[in-house]
């Protein structure tokens, strides 16, 4: 850095301080955007100027945002999604099938429509991708945050996500059911006229260990008129099933295969 000279680092403070952007200045001045980035530090710490990273939280800012997509993606941090927030550290993760790109392609597509501004990448993983979206504000969206697994604490809806779920009912089902659900072809056996004979049928499932969330999946299923059951396995309720041929139907609507 103390290789350019004193006016080369005053012109581009100068044009900083106008506003262009730490790229712009790099390109025109052809000085790495390291350099810009320290110069311009430098020169916020000079003026006792504290800088805050720009957002577009709607939470934070009270800008109206997309709520279907927000409550697809709401599902989808609830059944398979978390948070990290530290110091100098701010993620939303989703994790998807990595043979599921038409799952991959919309839970990033749901992250870049809520809030546009922060930075979207994918993290490749043994089986699986990794949706991320940097920004700390992702904690003001989803309230849920916290530490430890969701299934060991309490989850409960903020008064204002409730009510873009129940605006958007089939978006919520569709990020649950992407995220820790699926579509399956069951089938059984009967004997009709003295033959044996096969009979398939589709259904959903979503599971999930948390009580709270299950709820959460069985109280919009219910507001939706959809019939469900539990399937214990092994002592454990953590399947719900969506078995009913009319039931199926709307899903396949609303929801569809995961893909």
């Amino acid at each position: 850095m103390d290789q350019h000279s004193p006016s080369i680092r005053a012109h581009a403070v100068a044009l900083m301080r106008q506003g262009v952007p730490n790229r712009v200045v790099a390109e025109h001045l052809n000085i790495p955007r390291g350099t810009i980035g320290w110069w311009r530090s430098e020169d916020r710490r000079a003026r006792g100027e504290s800088y805050e990273q720009p957002t577009d939280c709607p939470t934070c800012t009270g800008r109206t945002f997309d709520h279907a997509a927000y409550s697809y993606l709401l599902g989808l941090y609830l059944g398979d999604g978390h948070i990290i927030s530290k110091p100098k550290q701010h993620h939303l993760s989703i994790f998807c099938n990595a043979t599921q790109v038409g799952l991959i392609d919309a839970a990033e597509q749901a992250m870049r429509t809520v809030m546009p501004l922060p930075s979207v990448s994918r993290r490749e993983k043994p089986g699986c991708t990794e949706v991320k979206s940097y920004t700390k504000h992702w904690t003001c969206m989803f309230p849920q945050h916290g530490p430890g697994k969701k299934h060991d604490r309490k989850i409960v809806l903020a008064p204002w996500q409730q009510e873009i779920v129940d605006a958007h009912p089939w978006e919520f089902i569709r990020g649950l059911i992407h995220s820790d659900g699926c579509r399956i072809t069951n089938w059984t056996e009967k004997i009709i006229g003295g033959e044996r004979k096969r009979y398939e049928y589709p259904r959903y499932f979503f599971t999930n260990k948390s009580d709270c969330i299950r709820q959460l999946f069985t109280d919009t299923l219910d507001r939706l008129g959809l019939t469900w059951t539990h399937c214990t396995r092994h002592g454990n309720p953590y399947n719900i099933s969506v078995a009913r041929k009319a039931d199926v139907a709307l899903l396949d609507l609303h929801v569809g295969p995961k893909h």
